[in-house]
């Protein structure tokens, strides 16, 4: 676990989501975490009074509309929360000179391309959601020239609204699930994409800023999945706990349609974080393993 130095705080946007919490449970005490309603994307004089009730020493802006369906329904608020807000909280940073780390997405990518992302791929969004994404990524960086940021992809926790609670929800209650089986990404860890982001902190805060940690890099559990190989391995993981193993199909996206397309691989190259910074997400499926045991062990007596 990386050590911060005992410096000023982090602030940490994003209330009670998962990479939000993660990072206020494993980053000490110089953590402080905002959310709604005190800091609110949709109001901005909000994110200018956190901002000076913190003082922060760096920002991590884990906040973000991420619910991709409807996003496409509700264009404005997502730019909002994705380009517009994040584009405030960098002018700040800029004027107080510290670094700003923001968390984007794979879905900035269609998907098309056949093989890992890298960071200087062009984006392609097929979707509100990935469009509002890649146009708060231009706006941060143009903003602050201490900005990185990160894009990760499949995030999950033992805590909040997530895909693998999902699927262990479903199996307890269904004997045959249906997960579409044609979309690759590398799922995440919050807690590892938190470790990650202690690590860059760490690096920046004990060596300086240099004009070479800005810019944009990609964040991801080792290797890849389907949605249908995480559900199956999600599942298997509950069955040492005692859980039954439903049947997982796999269907196609075809079969499972959606407002908002989503990419149909979205796997990310994480080659440059581990260049620059010396940071390795963990493979995903060790980390997958560790939050369902997290999630299914024994409440303490």
């Amino acid at each position: 676990m990386p050590t911060l130095p005992p410096r000023g705080p982090i602030l940490i946007t994003g209330g009670a989501g998962q990479l939000a919490t993660s990072l206020a449970r494993l980053g000490g005490p110089r953590m402080a975490r905002v959310g709604r309603p005190e800091f609110d994307f949709d109001r901005p004089d909000t994110i200018a009074a956190c901002f000076a009730r913190v003082g922060p020493a760096a920002v991590v802006n884990a906040a973000a509309w991420t619910a991709v369906d409807a996003a496409e329904t509700a264009a404005e608020g997502a730019a909002r929360a994705n380009r517009d807000g994040p584009a405030q909280l960098a002018q700040l940073c800029a004027a107080a000179a510290i670094p700003l780390i923001h968390v984007s997405t794979d879905y900035v990518f269609d998907g098309d391309k056949g093989r890992p992302y890298v960071e200087t791929d062009p984006t392609s969004p097929t979707g509100v959601y990935g469009r509002t994404k890649a146009e708060g990524e231009r706006a941060v960086l143009a903003a602050n020239p201490r900005s990185v940021v990160l894009r990760t992809s499949w995030v999950y926790s033992a805590t909040g609204k997530n895909f693998v609670r999902t699927m262990l929800n479903a199996g307890e209650k269904n004997p045959v699930l249906k997960v579409v089986g044609d979309q690759r990404g590398g799922p995440t860890a919050s807690d590892d994409l938190a470790e990650a982001i202690l690590s860059i902190l760490a690096t920046i805060e004990t060596g300086g800023w240099q004009d070479s940690h800005a810019g944009i890099y990609h964040a991801a559990g080792t290797g890849e999945t389907t949605w249908h190989g995480l559900a199956v391995a999600a599942l298997e993981a509950a069955r040492k706990h005692g859980r039954a193993m439903p049947e997982v199909v796999a269907i196609r996206t075809a079969d499972w349609p959606t407002p908002a397309r989503r990419p149909a691989d979205s796997r990310l190259d994480c080659d440059k974080l581990e260049r620059v910074f010396g940071v390795r997400l963990p493979p995903w499926h060790k980390s997958l393993v560790r939050t369902v045991d997290e999630l299914l062990a024994p409440a303490p007596s």
